[in-house]
């Protein structure tokens, strides 16, 4: 029973490596639409304001979602399915900043979509199966540009290979570990603002980064372990890197000196949830 429990759920640890290009399953679950080529829309002509306007309505501004209202609500997961059809929509031609901006969006969108498909759900974690089964990360899939994009695809060849560390305190697998779910779209004009005032707001937050000065540790979230080549090559240049997103000034100095120790917190797992 103990080995069925481990292929269903895993191993209780996120897949850090870039995973290859999905291949198709019967567990896939398909959300969008496809859409002809001629039919394809540049990223500046992808409306993201739907998104945006479902956010200001269920996500409170600590990034906490009422999922419970969302799926009580009928006209507005169909407004997600409507938004998620919108980004198919997409050729993904634009600028930097519009692809970072259409891609944490979907993202987290999808991610939305997926635990609404769930809920109720204590975690993400129970949706997870590594070997056997559906797993919201590899089988969720957006229908984007003639393809079928996961999550981990979205997350590890997409986004990750923009070079723009940032993301990691944007993008929302759903859980109190993560950083807060913005309660408004990501968008090119605003993109920078948003990824600096995420980044801030995370790295002052207690239960995700803490600094003791008598002991020049670093208490810090494991997403900078899991993904500590997005952040520098070595410890001290991931110190130097984030020493800018500190609010704390004894922190940042110290970490700016590229010096010190780090230890990685527990992550939490638990849902995101307004019900909690």
């Amino acid at each position: 029973m103990y080995l069925i429990c481990l292929l269903l759920l895993g191993s209780g640890l996120p897949e850090k490596s870039a995973p290859n290009r999905s291949i198709p399953s019967i567990n896939d679950v398909l959300v969008g639409t496809v859409v002809p080529a001629t039919e394809r829309l540049a990223l500046s002509q992808i409306d993201h304001t739907p998104w945006d306007n479902l956010l200001q309505k269920y996500v409170e501004p600590t990034g906490l979602v009422n999922y419970r209202a969302w799926l009580a609500s009928a006209a507005d997961v169909t407004a997600l399915d409507n938004y998620l059809r919108q980004l198919s929509r997409s050729d993904e031609q634009g600028t930097a900043v519009e692809k970072l901006a259409y891609w944490i969006n979907a993202y987290n969108a999808v991610t939305i979509r997926g635990i609404l498909r769930e809920y109720p759900t204590s975690s993400i974690r129970n949706h997870t199966a590594r070997f056997i089964g559906y797993n919201i990360w590899k089988n969720l899939k957006l229908h984007v540009n003639g393809r079928q994009v996961s999550l981990d695809e979205m997350e590890h060849e997409i986004l990750r290979k923009m070079q723009e560390p940032r993301i990691h305190f944007a993008i929302v697998c759903a859980s109190i570990g993560c950083p807060k779910l913005l309660n408004r779209a990501y968008l090119p004009g605003t993109l920078e603002q948003q990824l600096a005032d995420n980044t801030r707001t995370f790295f002052s937050d207690s239960s995700k980064f803490r600094y003791d000065a008598a002991n020049r540790t670093f208490y810090c979230s494991p997403i900078l372990d899991w993904f500590k080549e997005d952040f520098g090559g070595d410890q001290a240049a991931r110190l130097k890197r984030i020493a800018p997103w500190l609010s704390d000034p004894t922190a940042a100095q110290a970490a700016a000196t590229g010096t010190g120790t780090l230890v990685y917190l527990d992550y939490n797992w638990d849902l995101n949830d307004q019900q909690k």
